[in-house]
């Protein structure tokens, strides 16, 4: 794309080349246009830069291969949760695998994908403005040599992340360092993924564990994450990785090979999807974010096809809730309590974990459990904290903060 005044008549413009917005520009040029026609699409990536974000590791669950098979970096097929005293649950969650993927890979396959599909252009900008125009919408950007371009289309889907995020009753951040590390000794069970790991010191409010995924015997991303009202600085990272590694985990002389380091929001807010005639959010900033626990990916690919079948029969292509609403309001209170300090978050993960099965577990925390498995795993909470915390909530206002 070149020129000043940019493209008119494109069926859909996806602002950010992230997972929500490649999963999307995917998915629509996979399912088609209405009557079978071949949708036309401008995905608009930030420009090198600090708009463009380093590489990130995105992790999810699903059963058998997936879509994007040829980007998994590595799996697992059995889950291990530690509780602060030591306690350790295991389990397989089959007929589910967890996965990961790394960004760097996943752009590189959904690229290869999208330049097969003639109906698909790729713009280097940054976006200034999104707005409904008349005819649709359209995206105003500055492309890296400055050159001012004007993007128009029938629909505008912005991934891009909120400035500031919608008023919440409860906000916690959930931030966390990893380090991609080799070992001189075989130090891992490379089957073996330590989802949560609760021997790490804990915060007054919120919670905070270890998290390990083995890539062979001798290299894993290992990471410390917490639930808290802010990030650490960074030297407070890195005594805590090396306490973790060190203390905890007794792991020997080891490489650092790389590092990630992020931030989500963790919120009741509620996320607006569309925010204009022809103008919807998406990811993130769509609330594809679920709020107990962070995990996106896997909400962004059930967003992203319910978006390409509503587009393909020729239907307003609002996204839909990335969560069930009951699911939703299950992360209100939860997050209430841990904010309050009236659960203890490494015992109440914990306990749940050795109280329910691996596969279980993980339908519930992807918002994909049943209402009598959702009552089941409730009263295996701390009732009584949690109670008083549904009373509350009702009485509570919801207040502004920046993400």
């Amino acid at each position: 794309m070149n020129g000043a005044s940019g493209s008119s008549g494109a069926d859909v413009i996806i602002v950010g080349a992230g997972a929500a917005g490649l999963s999307l520009a995917h998915h629509l040029a996979a399912a088609g246009g209405p009557a079978g026609t071949t949708p036309t699409m401008v995905l608009v990536e930030a420009p090198d830069g600090p708009l463009r974000p380093p590489e990130r590791t995105w992790c999810f669950w699903e059963e058998g291969d997936g879509a994007y098979e040829e980007a998994v970096v590595a799996s697992w097929s059995r889950l291990r949760v530690r509780a602060a005293d030591g306690r350790t649950t295991e389990g397989e969650p089959g007929p589910l695998r967890y996965k990961m993927i790394r960004s760097g890979g996943f752009e590189q396959l959904i690229g290869e994908r999208l330049a097969a599909c003639p109906g698909v252009r790729r713009v280097r900008a940054t976006v200034d403005v999104v707005r409904d125009v008349a005819t649709g919408a359209e995206v105003l950007c500055t492309t890296a040599g400055g050159k001012r371009l004007t993007l128009r289309g029938r629909w505008v889907f912005d991934s891009r992340p909120l400035r500031r995020l919608p008023p919440a009753r409860s906000t916690l951040v959930q931030h966390f360092r990893g380090w991609f590390v080799r070992t001189e000794r075989p130090e891992f069970t490379p089957g073996i993924a330590d989802l949560m790991d609760f021997r790490t010191a804990q915060p007054d409010h919120g919670l905070s564990f270890g998290y390990v995924l083995p890539l062979g015997p001798q290299d894993a991303l290992v990471e410390y994450t917490e639930f808290s009202a802010a990030p650490l600085t960074g030297p407070r990272y890195e005594q805590a990785l090396r306490h973790y590694t060190r203390d905890v985990l007794g792991l020997g002389a080891l490489r650092i090979v790389s590092t990630e380091q992020g931030a989500i929001p963790m919120t009741d807010a509620v996320f607006p999807r569309r925010v204009g005639a022809s103008v919807f959010r998406i990811g993130t900033a769509g609330g594809a974010t679920r709020p107990a626990t962070g995990y996106t990916f896997a909400a962004v690919q059930r967003q992203s096809r319910a978006i390409a079948a509503a587009h393909r029969r020729g239907r307003v292509p609002v996204p839909p809730p990335a969560h069930p609403a009951r699911a939703r309001a299950m992360d209100a209170v939860m997050l209430r309590a841990l904010d309050t300090g009236r659960v203890n978050g490494a015992d109440f993960f914990a306990g749940l974990f050795g109280r329910t099965s691996m596969e279980r577990m993980l339908r519930f925390l992807d918002g994909r459990s049943r209402v009598w498995e959702d009552i089941a795993i409730g009263l295996r909470t701390p009732v009584g904290p949690m109670l008083r915390t549904v009373a509350e909530l009702p009485l509570l206002p919801r207040r502004e903060r920046r993400p």
